[in-house]
């Protein structure tokens, strides 16, 4: 049954279809016969967050065991939230209607920072006290995950615990011990010294944390017996052990991506030095095709999708990515199931990759030189030529493509204006490539759309140390980069730098961040990550008050042995093995992929020996 005031916010919203529920594939449970539930919250809206494959993993496998309930809420719109407030609604979650305050374990997936404030939006429209502190047994278990955990110190005051690493496992362990702790009356505090005892699991109340005069993080301390000094990321060391998910909730409103999705490898041999989730998720490890191949023909068949992503950060360095597709092949027409590839490298694009991905109906084709010149690509540690581009982009028009977007970032370490000008200069080469090729399609012009984000330095990397560009820097890169380009063939898309700037402040920010934060969303600021809501001025105006600098943490050098906010965070990656990239970025020497020769990072740790197989073919395919 709906609540009444729920009928009636319904009425007054638009787009009612996101908070309803009801969608095929949703999981339904007998409440009182459950020992544990748990809410699965997303910062964002449920658009966003339906097309977020993580969220559909741990879906499935909570809600394997029948003693545990796993349900979906989302960050209502502006409308919504209005209507929220207005009627004294709670935020309740998709499948039961159920508060959040009803639930045994709260849980946000931090994918983006400038969701922070949406996370006190949903905790506040759910009647919950935003800091860990204020919260005592009668309230939920309030906890994370995601790659944003990997500094989330800017929010770290709000959440219980936070989980390092993959899911899958970890997850299952935290919810056997919160079962556990409800069962047998525990306190909190006994709680969380069980839960910091799992491995990856991050208890941010138990380590204190002092600061120098010049605001510098002096130390970072453990402050209970079952808290280590570095908390060390969980991974899936066989990725076979757990089969994808084969069961989607089918969202009633369209997702971003609204397609089944078969995450076919995790972790990336590449090391593009500017990239996080390239380090996080380090080392690579892939599912076989047998399980792949399987996996997506029963989705697909559950869901009545008509599209198949392989995702990961970089599907066409599978080793066996042709075996799959011909495997798929088979039963793909004649379902009319088209087959995408969202992430192609372009140094391995090929004849065989389009057609056996275009049977059915062709998708965007995107390629990613990120730097406009050779030696801004070498400092980044791209690894791809001209001379690749080139081929790719043959071979894109030979197969009847005649539009290409191509992605870019400004504000990379050592940048010159001269780099800004070789982004219009690529673009207008691939132009005049089209024009110039036999093979290009007829009766037919070319469109790049060159799209160009600014960049964030991010925690692990090797680019962890550097200062962001300025809003100053970044707009006149802009403008430089509009007046450089003289074709109507290319059109040219840029972020705003605003929302780049917090963006690094976030990422690189520390505890002292959290009352900003909260001051802030009870400014009105949320949806941050939202060009129409993002409120830059008050954000401003938010750390003057707070006498905190945005500069210090987005605009200045780090130095290579300081302690930094996310110092007790082990992701596998060495600290040393960044300094030593950094220092080959500067000098603009590259580093070969992962699986063509080892440059030891220190990842192998995490499997207990090396990565790949060094002495066999197999790793050398796709050389």
């Amino acid at each position: 049954m709906f609540d009444p005031k729920l009928k009636q916010a319904l009425a007054r919203v638009q787009k009612p279809g996101r908070y309803t529920g009801g969608e095929p594939g949703c999981v339904y449970k007998d409440k009182s016969q459950v020992d544990l539930r748990f809410a699965f919250c997303f910062p964002d809206t449920y658009e966003v967050g339906m097309s977020f494959l993580g969220m559909k993993i741990l879906y499935e496998l909570l809600n394997q065991h029948p003693n545990w309930w796993c349900e979906r809420a989302f960050m209502p719109w502006l409308d919504m939230v209005q209507q929220h407030r207005e009627l004294g609604l709670p935020l309740y979650t998709l499948e039961s209607k159920d508060p959040l305050t009803d639930f045994d374990i709260v849980g946000f997936t931090l994918q983006y920072e400038l969701s922070y404030t949406n996370i006190l939006a949903m905790l506040d429209l759910a009647g919950i006290p935003f800091y860990a502190a204020d919260r005592d047994e009668s309230w939920p278990l309030i906890v994370a995950g995601g790659p944003c955990v990997c500094n989330a110190e800017p929010i770290a005051p709000f959440f219980d615990m936070m989980m390092l690493g993959e899911g899958e496992w970890q997850l299952q362990k935290v919810c056997e011990t919160v079962e556990q702790a409800k069962k047998e009356g525990w306190t909190k505090r006994r709680l969380l010294e069980q839960l910091a005892g799992i491995p990856g699991c991050y208890v941010p109340s138990f380590y204190d944390v002092t600061y120098q005069p010049d605001g510098r993080i002096q130390s970072i301390t453990p402050n209970c017996p079952q808290a280590p000094a570095k908390v060390t990321k969980v991974i899936l060391q066989d990725m076979d052990s757990y089969a994808p998910p084969t069961h989607f909730v089918v969202p009633m409103v369209g997702a971003i991506h609204d397609r089944a999705q078969v995450e076919v490898l995790r972790g990336c041999v590449r090391g593009c030095r500017f990239c996080q989730a390239g380090f996080l998720y380090r080392p690579m490890r892939q599912r076989s095709v047998g399980m792949l191949n399987e996996a997506a023909r029963d989705l697909c068949a559950n869901t009545g999708y008509e599209e198949v992503s392989l995702t990961s950060l970089s599907t066409s360095d599978h080793s066996q990515l042709e075996q799959l597709l011909d495997e798929m092949d088979t039963w793909t027409p004649q379902e009319h199931v088209s087959i995408s590839l969202p992430s192609l490298r372009i140094d391995n694009f090929s004849e065989s990759l389009i057609e056996k991905t275009t049977k059915v109906r062709k998708s965007g084709l995107t390629f990613a030189p990120e730097a406009g010149t050779q030696r801004l690509r070498d400092v980044i540690n791209k690894n791809i030529t001209w001379d690749e581009i080139e081929k790719s982009c043959k071979i894109a028009f030979k197969a009847g493509y005649s539009s290409v977007k191509l992605y870019f970032m400004m504000g990379l370490p050592t940048e010159t204006m001269e780099d800004i000008e070789g982004i219009a200069e690529t673009a207008q080469r691939v132009v005049d490539l089209y024009y110039s090729n036999p093979d290009k399609p007829k009766g037919k012009g070319v469109q790049v759309t060159i799209s160009v984000a600014c960049f964030v330095p991010k925690p692990h990397t090797p680019f962890q140390f550097v200062p962001q560009d300025t809003k100053e820097q970044l707009e006149a890169k802009q403008q430089h980069l509009l007046h450089s380009v003289h074709s109507r063939k290319i059109r040219v898309n840029y972020h705003d730098s605003s929302t780049s700037f917090l963006e690094a402040v976030f990422a690189k920010g520390d505890r002292r961040l959290a009352p900003v934060i909260e001051a802030a969303y009870r400014k009105g600021c949320f949806f941050d990550g939202w060009d129409e809501c993002f409120r830059y001025d008050v954000w401003l105006e938010t750390f003057r008050e707070f006498g905190l600098d945005t500069a210090f943490y987005a605009n200045r050098t780090i130095g290579e042995d300081e302690i930094t906010p996310w110092s007790h965070m082990d992701y596998g990656v060495s600290h040393a093995f960044l300094v030593h990239e950094y220092h080959k970025a500067l000098a603009a020497q590259t580093t070969q992929p992962c699986n063509r020769q080892c440059s030891g990072c220190g990842a192998n740790h995490l499997l207990g020996g090396p990565c790949f197989a060094y002495d066999t073919d197999l790793v050398h395919e796709n050389r």
